[in-house]
């Protein structure tokens, strides 16, 4: 008997829920930066939860693939987009966790404001990543999509350099400062991570070309 291919949603459906909860995920980091000490540990168990979705639909994507004898693209490249779809989950719920683990309360005005702006960096990257993602069946498509993200890793590349500057300026203590810079690189992390995502997905596109 031939192997055949095995039920289930396919790697392109897994993919996308992948991609989809990080819209999710980021909303609630997003919550966290205006909310209530209690409210942050709510949104945080709640990004908790949607982390471990993620982590539940990775597992399904790697064993679909470790059981399939012919996939779309190259394993290889499946199992990267698998891996840098999760980074960027573990990376906003890693901000979120740090959130409430440092207590971080009182932060002044300039800083929550563009700590604000590199998680709105974040947001359009998850927005642009779940809308791309479904479409990796034809990925010569996706180019408006890596071009998208390339420039927005690069704006957040200015916010996170900003945040820094704004923060050693603060007048803070050494000890909070400590604190946010971690949440601060945490962030800047991510959107890497979501340019890596895209630079694997126009890899493909070349591939395919």
């Amino acid at each position: 008997m031939g192997l055949r291919a095995p039920e289930g949603p396919s790697f392109f459906d897994l993919l996308s829920t992948q991609a989809s909860q990080l819209v999710t995920g980021v909303e609630l980091l997003a919550s966290m930066l205006g909310a209530s000490a209690e409210e942050r540990v709510a949104l945080r168990d709640k990004l908790h939860e949607v982390e471990h979705d993620g982590d539940e639909v990775n597992h399904r994507l790697v064993r679909r693939l470790n059981l399939s004898f012919v996939t779309p693209f190259d394993r290889e490249d499946i199992g990267f987009l698998a891996a840098r779809l999760d980074d960027c989950m573990d990376l906003m719920d890693e901000a979120g966790d740090l959130m409430v683990l440092y207590g971080l309360t009182n932060i002044p005005d300039d800083v929550a404001a563009l700590l604000a702006a590199q998680v709105n960096v974040l947001t359009r990257c998850a927005d642009q990543t779940a809308n791309a993602v479904p479409g990796l069946k034809s990925p010569l498509d996706l180019r408006d999509y890596w071009v998208e993200i390339n420039r927005l890793e690069n704006e957040g590349d200015q916010a996170y350099r900003l945040t820094l500057t704004t923060l050693f300026k603060s007048g803070l203590d050494p000890i909070t400062i400590i604190k946010l810079k971690d949440v601060i690189e945490v962030l800047e992390s991510c959107a890497d991570a979501f340019e890596d995502l895209a630079n694997g997905i126009e890899t493909i596109a070349v591939k395919e070309s």
